[in-house]
């Protein structure tokens, strides 16, 4: 049986594999450093995501990343992708260049956690900017 930190997800990841995942993908000194970068991005991913794609992506995480991602109540306001990098930089005091990194090495996780076709109806909801976030290259039609 396990704790409620550590149930595996739906595919298979507890939270502290998720943890170390982040650690060793973004680099982190750290398990903290690694975990606070988890709780930031998440919360504010909370806060752009909603409707199914936020419950099925609940699904797919490890229960405490799926507590900390709907925590948050959606703000009224989409934000780009790059809005988003900036929303997360001043909340958490971060350069934008670490919140890039951050937020990319962090969802890029949670992309491996979502799956192709989640993720592909995430990114269809979300305003421009955040398939790079993803690990994803953004199609741009020219105007």
């Amino acid at each position: 049986m396990f704790s409620l930190q550590e149930r595996p997800s739906a595919v298979g990841m507890t939270f502290e594999q998720m943890l170390e995942r982040v650690r060793y993908e973004g680099a982190y000194p750290t398990r903290a450093r690694a975990e606070e970068s988890v709780r930031a991005v998440l919360a504010a991913l909370g806060r752009q995501i909603t409707g199914d794609e936020r419950v099925a992506l609940a699904a797919r995480l490890p229960q405490e990343a799926a507590r900390v991602l709907t925590s948050e109540i959606p703000a009224g306001e989409d934000l780009t992708g790059w809005g988003f990098v900036k929303d997360l930089a001043s909340r958490t005091g971060g350069t934008a260049a670490t919140t890039r990194w951050d937020a990319g090495t962090v969802l890029r996780v949670v992309a491996q956690l979502a799956g192709e076709e989640l993720l592909s109806r995430i990114l269809a909801r979300l305003p421009s900017g955040y398939a790079l976030l993803f690990g994803r290259a953004e199609l741009v039609q020219a105007a």
